[in-house]
């Protein structure tokens, strides 16, 4: 198994790149992004519930900070799933995925905030570059002519900084239990969320729709199989390669929207991905490599 960990998370990080896409292609036909997010949801916590049923060892599921820390981490991974794809449904795939891969950038200014990590004139810097990669990617000094609404612009934003609420869950959680245990309540508070803010009358229709099958292969791929890769596969990775390889899902994601939805992005808007891309990876790196 450990041989193939560096597989294992640049298959997750393709699946994540794949949902992206696959949801841009249900809202495309006429599906509300929140029931798209639940399902999604949905679909990742029976299998994350089957993990923990085959793996039920260690679980915590008795400990509060368990919990605790779990919910926290299913409010990350719902706000995370519907704001990305708000913001594909007001601008494009690949715009959404570059801003929410910015979401290091905002674990960074949290654990400053929190006194976690001390700030240096090097991060602030990077920092800035992303801000500068985010103005040039979105376009937004043009308005009406980028191809993204400011709402696209702060939900993609958004889907980063709830990214980084999950990462905080989750690591605090991961003191208490298993990953299994965890990503079970954490996809069980996405699932009630979702459901409850999400139109009946869709979230019923899905269940006998021809996209169905659609909707299938968004939750297995962007939050069943990808999530239980990406856990074991990190086992065995170094966290510096796994922020490397992590690039794959925006990537992916922009090959999707350009090959298959016919989205297009002009030279100035590949510069800001770039410098968003590279400027967040070296962040990565360099912070798990201390």
């Amino acid at each position: 198994m450990a041989r193939f960990s560096t597989a294992f998370v640049v298959l997750a990080a393709l699946f994540w790149g794949l949902a992206g896409g696959i949801g841009g292609m249900l809202m495309a036909d006429g599906w509300d992004s929140l029931v798209v997010s639940f399902y999604r949801g949905a679909i990742g916590l029976v299998f994350v519930f089957i993990w923990l049923a085959l793996r039920p060892h260690r679980s915590g599921l008795a400990s509060r900070q368990l919990w605790f820390w779990s919910v926290i981490a299913g409010l990350g991974v719902a706000g995370n799933f519907t704001f990305y794809f708000m913001s594909i449904a007001e601008g494009s795939v690949a715009v959404a995925a570059t801003l929410m891969y910015c979401a290091p950038v905002f674990v960074f200014l949290v654990s400053f905030a929190l006194r976690l990590e001390r700030p240096t004139p090097l991060k602030w810097a990077a920092i800035a570059m992303v801000m500068l990669g985010i103005v040039l990617l979105t376009r937004i000094y043009e308005v009406g002519t980028g191809g993204v609404t400011p709402f696209g612009v702060a939900a993609g934003l958004l889907a980063g900084l709830s990214y980084a609420i999950f990462i905080f869950g989750f690591k605090y959680a991961a003191h208490h239990g298993s990953p299994q245990a965890i990503l079970v309540i954490a996809f069980s508070v996405l699932a009630l969320i979702l459901f409850g803010l999400s139109d009946a009358d869709q979230t019923l229709a899905v269940l006998s729709t021809p996209s169905w099958p659609l909707f299938a292969v968004l939750g297995v791929l962007g939050a069943g199989v990808s999530f239980f890769l990406y856990i074991v596969g990190l086992n065995n990775t170094a966290p510096a390669v796994a922020s490397i390889v992590a690039m794959v899902e925006p990537v992916t994601a922009s090959l999707f929207g350009v090959v298959v939805l016919s989205e297009s992005l002009v030279g100035i808007q590949l510069v800001g991905m770039g410098l968003i891309l590279g400027t967040v990876t070296v962040l990565s790196v360099s912070s798990s490599a201390r």
